[in-house]
């Protein structure tokens, strides 16, 4: 069972419009809403896959029911800790015409000491029986900022690996209790690691503690930094459409191989093809299967030379 982390859930509502014209009205052709946050969407893609999944994190209020009513109907197996605070909800507004999306973020819930200690409770009881965890997403106010760092230290007690998809301080503190991969995107890693150059940045957070560092460049694919060497992937084209869950089905077939032992030119090859065939459908949290299939076939990888090693700022 592979474990993810959702500590601040959302409702993510998604319109589709033919052409967003700011300034002006724009009239909805199609409306969504689903439970989300990346820790879910990497569950959704999970489970698409064939795996065995389970949700967990903290929900409350009427968006947070509407949220377990989502998951269930999805058929998703869930563990949410409730708490008093309201549930975010993100809004996705997606041009049709120019395939590009517009994302309004919601704040968090603020979380007590009492809902974070039940939700450490919650967690190392799922935790104890998973082959995988992935800690993903932003933190709610009142959770401590070292909160990465200490769910990944009690997965470590009971020899399971981690997989950290976060930023700033959050991501520069899990360092330090060496998680299995963390999936920083180029914006994120440049900002933590203190460098422009990917490869350098990479190099720089494995020295800081991460064993790999896979990071994402959008359209023109991901590299990794491991101990077992470096690579890039390559896509074969752009795809347009609705790049929001695109990195969580990366950060599902990374945890998957890592699960699996794949070599890692393997999990590079399926991280960039699911998400390719993730920002070709239409909701965070889906692949398209037919373009999943082909990419497969088209990604190229190559391997890069070792780069300089760097300590983050």
């Amino acid at each position: 069972m592979i474990l993810t982390v959702t500590l601040n859930a959302a409702l993510d509502v998604t319109h589709h419009l033919d052409r967003l014209r700011p300034h002006e009205s724009n009239r909805v052709g199609a409306v969504a809403a689903r439970a989300g946050g990346k820790g879910i969407n990497v569950s959704r893609v999970l489970q698409a896959l064939g795996q065995e999944t389970v949700v967990t994190g903290l929900a409350g209020g009427l968006t947070g029911a509407a949220v377990h009513r989502e998951l269930t109907a999805a058929g998703l197996t869930h563990d949410l800790v409730t708490i008093d605070g309201e549930t975010r909800r993100t809004v996705a507004v997606v041009d049709e015409k120019l395939g590009d999306t517009t994302i309004l973020l919601e704040p968090g819930p603020v979380i007590t000491a009492d809902e974070w200690a039940g939700f450490l409770h919650t967690y190392d009881k799922l935790v104890a029986r998973a082959a995988a965890v992935v800690l993903a997403g932003s933190l709610p106010v009142g959770v401590p900022t070292n909160a990465y760092a200490v769910l990944i230290r009690r997965a470590r007690a009971h020899h399971v690996p981690a997989v950290l998809d976060a930023d700033g301080k959050a991501l520069r503190a899990g360092l330090s209790e060496a998680p299995a991969i963390i999936k920083p995107n180029a914006a994120e890693l440049s900002v933590v690691s203190g460098s422009s150059d990917p490869q350098a940045g990479a190099a720089a957070l494995r020295a800081a503690g991460a064993q790999a560092v896979v990071a994402s460049a959008g359209p023109d694919g991901m590299i990794a930094c491991t101990d077992q060497g470096s690579w890039r992937a390559r896509p074969p084209q752009r795809l347009a459409g609705n790049p929001t869950g695109a990195g969580d089905a990366a950060v599902a077939a990374l945890t998957l191989g890592l699960v699996q032992d794949a070599p890692w030119p393997v999990r590079l090859t399926e991280a960039v093809a699911l998400s390719a065939a993730a920002v070709a459908a239409p909701l965070a949290g889906d692949f398209d299967p037919t373009v999943h299939r082909r990419l497969l076939e088209e990604i190229t990888v190559e391997s890069l030379p070792a780069p300089k090693t760097q300590t983050t700022s």
